[in-house]
């Protein structure tokens, strides 16, 4: 159902929203699902499976999401001789002693069954000539349990199946919208959430979807960073729109830089080739400008050690040598398996001007993922009640101090499924169908100054010289004061002269990179080790008093509430009391 909008929709928890106009449209449904990557459309099939009516709204076009740029696969135990506790072992290994154990578990037990529905919902794996999946290696694995398909396309043929099927189940979507915030009720519940459409289809300019459930499967925020392998949609609106709402987020310290992408020069920004760890799964080694092995020794697994550690080396050596990149050697492929298993890296290499075939290609860290996210439980429930969150942009605890290869889509997939589960419940229970969501009124100016659109090029700059794969107390900190005098600046203009930068794509995007990097470079600067992919050169070891996760909120007045938890473990997502370690407020 559409409507004019009358001024009364919006905002959140803290009180803070996005400058942006009234809504001038309406929607209505019982789920609104802000994504279309595996976990989104996972969810958005599953609840509407359930008889729910859902909406789902997408950045840019619905196959346009960081999951098609999914190289590798899906990790599972379904191979021979694999089993869910091997699966389980290498992912509480590679999470540094971060993992919810019970998390992890989750994910490995109804990991292989979760595959099997997407194959039965239409995605098509590599198979061997016997008929069975063909199943490769990645870092972290001690048995290949990674499913692929076109070679290296796997995020590609994940995406292609559930556009399709959601196309065919005639679910309601709307592309191109970039969502502002979070609607709430009178009770602080999920209402459902503002949008701004870019130009296209049924509705244009700023809307709403009115909806008692909302489910954020918003992706990453890679593009906080000068180079990463995330699109260009990846700014980190969810986590934005999530601590405006008054959600907590944790463990944004955690970014994985994956070690192996195509170096393009040192000026090269934004989305850059990515060259699958199932690479070096196959083979490939990775070597410096003499050709010598330097991952050898430096881990059991050599160039197959998790993604931490394998970047650590390669930018150890890169700084030994004063080089700006390493390389990955997989000339002995010959050029039948290059163009049959990875005809995606080989294609990318070549319109770069590198031929793999016969030389070895430059690689370097990028930005590639964030194991930090916004906090939910088990059922992917946040702080927000009917607020949930799921692949990328959640922290399940699945992932702990640094993601293992391939777990990604698997996470997605999982953890859409159990949402999708106890929305249904909800709606059987409570009547969630029945319940029409009543937002509460907006104030009538800004409660948030937007950033001019350059800005966003500042902040990379500032991500990557100081919160990059190396970190230091000195390099955190001059990056919380550049970034501290962005902010500044953009509320004194405000405070002042009531003025702000227009309403936009490019500001909206602009100001959610600023809220997500502050909370980041405060969460890297309190923890003073180095575990995971949180690399402190001023503090190399891994100290077990950090044994915890560092958990952020955004106060009413645009002050960070940071604290830690007692355990490894997270407490209770629910409302119900438990006890609460001092906040240390952050001045903004």
């Amino acid at each position: 159902m559409t409507g004019k909008g009358t001024g009364s929709d919006t905002a959140t928890g803290t009180g803070i929203r996005l400058h942006a106009p009234a809504p001038g449209w309406a929607l209505s449904a019982d789920v609104v699902v802000v994504g279309s990557g595996v976990a989104g459309l996972t969810a958005a099939l599953r609840c509407e499976a359930a008889g729910l009516r859902t909406v789902v709204v997408t950045k840019a076009r619905l196959d346009d999401g960081s999951t098609r740029w999914a190289q590798g696969g899906i990790a599972a135990a379904l191979g021979e001789g694999d089993t869910p506790e091997q699966h389980l072992d290498d992912t509480l290994v590679a999470g540094a002693g971060l993992c919810d154990e019970e998390a992890v578990r989750i994910l490995v037990t109804e990991g292989p069954d979760a595959v099997r529905r997407l194959i039965a919902t239409g995605a098509h794996f590599d198979e061997t000539s016997e008929g069975g999946l063909e199943l490769t290696r990645e870092g972290g694995h001690h048995r290949r349990r990674i499913a692929h398909a076109g070679g290296d396309a796997t995020g590609a043929e994940i995406s292609r199946a559930l556009v399709e099927a959601v196309r065919a189940r005639g679910l309601r979507t709307v592309e191109n919208a970039l969502v502002l915030d979070l609607l709430t009720d009178a009770e602080g519940r999920a209402a459902g959430v503002t949008l701004h459409v870019m130009g296209e289809g049924q509705h244009d300019g700023v809307g709403a979807v009115h909806a008692p459930a909302v489910v954020l499967a918003t992706g990453g925020m890679g593009q906080v960073y000068s180079a990463t392998t995330n699109p260009s949609v990846s700014t980190g609106d969810g986590v934005a729109l999530a601590l405006r709402a008054g959600a907590e987020v944790s463990d944004l310290e955690f970014v994985q830089f994956h070690p192996t992408v195509l170096f393009l020069g040192a000026d090269a920004e934004g989305q850059q080739p990515l060259v699958s760890e199932a690479v070096r799964g196959e083979g490939a080694h990775l070597v410096d400008a003499d050709g010598v092995r330097f991952m050898v020794g430096q881990h059991e697994l050599a160039e197959l050690a998790p993604r931490d550690i394998v970047a650590k080396g390669i930018t150890r050596r890169m700084l030994e040598q004063d080089a700006e990149h390493m390389f990955l050697d997989a000339r002995h492929f010959g050029a039948a398996m290059w163009e049959h298993r990875f005809p995606t890296i080989l294609a990318a290499c070549r319109a770069n001007g590198i031929d793999p075939v016969t030389e070895p290609v430059p690689v370097a860290p990028a930005a590639h993922y964030a194991s930090g996210g916004v906090r939910t439980d088990a059922r992917g429930r946040t702080t927000v009640p009917g607020l949930y969150a799921c692949g990328e942009v959640a922290c399940t605890g699945v992932h702990g101090a640094n993601r293992l290869a391939s777990n990604s889509l698997l996470e997605g997939l999982v953890y859409a499924e159990r949402i999708a589960a106890d929305i249904a419940a909800r709606h059987a229970e409570d009547g969630l169908h029945a319940r029409v969501p009543q937002p509460v009124p907006h104030p009538e100016t800004p409660a948030h100054p937007l950033l001019a659109p350059e800005t966003r090029f500042a902040i990379q700059r500032i991500m990557t010289s100081g919160a990059g794969v190396l970190r230091s107390a000195e390099s955190l900190a001059a990056a919380a004061e550049q970034l501290q005098r962005l902010h500044t600046d953009a509320r004194d203009a405000l405070d002042e002269n009531g003025k702000t930068s227009e309403p936009g794509v490019d500001t909206w995007e602009a100001t959610n990179l600023l809220c997500v990097a502050r909370v980041l470079v405060a969460a890297a600067l309190l923890r003073e080790e180095t575990r995971g992919c949180h690399w402190r050169e001023d503090h190399a070891d891994r100290d077990d008093e950090w044994r915890r996760h560092i958990v952020v909120r955004l106060n009413p007045d645009r002050t960070l509430a940071v604290r830690t938890t007692d355990t490894a473990d997270f407490p209770p997502t629910s409302r119900q009391p438990h006890p609460a370690p001092p906040s240390r407020p952050q001045e903004q």
